[in-house]
């Protein structure tokens, strides 16, 4: 078994949650103690989970979760997991790394050299960081403080499974999200498939980035709709 220290929790509290397209939901909020990155890392317990439950782990982003940047797809899969683990039963981690862990002022440096044409990997390495630096240790001393010792995992992203794996949690099933396409992230998809292996539609993701070299936005919205990757909630 990983050798890392138990967290315990620390408060549990109801929140009313309310999105901007109206879905509501109840979640209790979780805290802990003891988490070995010294984060202030949540769980929202939504639904009635039961022995395997349907698990997000979310890494924070402002710009997309809470001001709704279309640089990404980061709020609408935080919308969609909050539906689908509320109608199944589950637990959501909220997890502070923002820009896969290298911080905010940094994903924002990163923008910009996105905006020259690197992409978001290669803007990353361009600023000597890490092209992930996140760590789910303290995503497992979650889940094992919940008494939570196998999940279903909603994530398109098979790292989040194979670090979870070798920490000690089983996953028995990657759920994957939905497409979030805007003419804003297309290439960052694109590039999270061929960077990170993420289980999103690369053909047609290559299709959407060579549109955007010589399309505007309103063509490009159309042209995601026709290939059924326009930005939707699944559930």
């Amino acid at each position: 078994m990983p050798d890392f220290p138990a967290a315990v929790p620390r408060a549990r509290v109801r929140v009313p949650l309310r999105f901007h397209d109206g879905y509501r939901a109840d979640a209790d909020v979780v805290t802990f103690h003891g988490l070995t990155d010294g984060r202030e890392h949540l769980a929202l317990v939504l639904g009635d989970p039961g022995p395997v439950p349907l698990v997000r782990l979310h890494s924070e982003c402002l710009t997309g979760d809470v001001f709704g940047s279309a640089r990404c797809d980061c709020g609408p899969q935080l919308r969609e997991a909050a539906e689908r683990i509320a109608g199944r039963g589950g637990v959501l981690l909220y997890l502070r790394q923002e820009g896969r862990g290298i911080g905010l002022y940094n994903k924002l440096d990163a923008y910009a050299l996105q905006d020259r044409g690197l992409d978001t990997y290669e803007a990353n390495a361009a600023l000597g960081l890490p092209e992930d630096a996140r760590d789910y240790t303290a995503a497992a001393q979650m889940l094992g403080a919940l008494g939570i010792g196998e999940v279903d995992l909603l994530s398109n992203n098979p790292d989040k499974a194979e670090q979870l794996r070798a920490l000690g949690v089983a996953v028995r099933d990657r759920v994957p999200t939905g497409v979030f396409t805007t003419a804003h992230n297309v290439r960052y998809l694109r590039a999270k498939v061929l960077q990170t292996r993420h289980t999103l539609p690369l053909g047609e993701l290559a299709d959407l980035a060579e549109a955007a070299e010589r399309t505007g936005p309103a063509e490009l919205a159309e042209l995601a709709e026709r290939t059924g990757l326009a930005e939707r909630t699944a559930g």
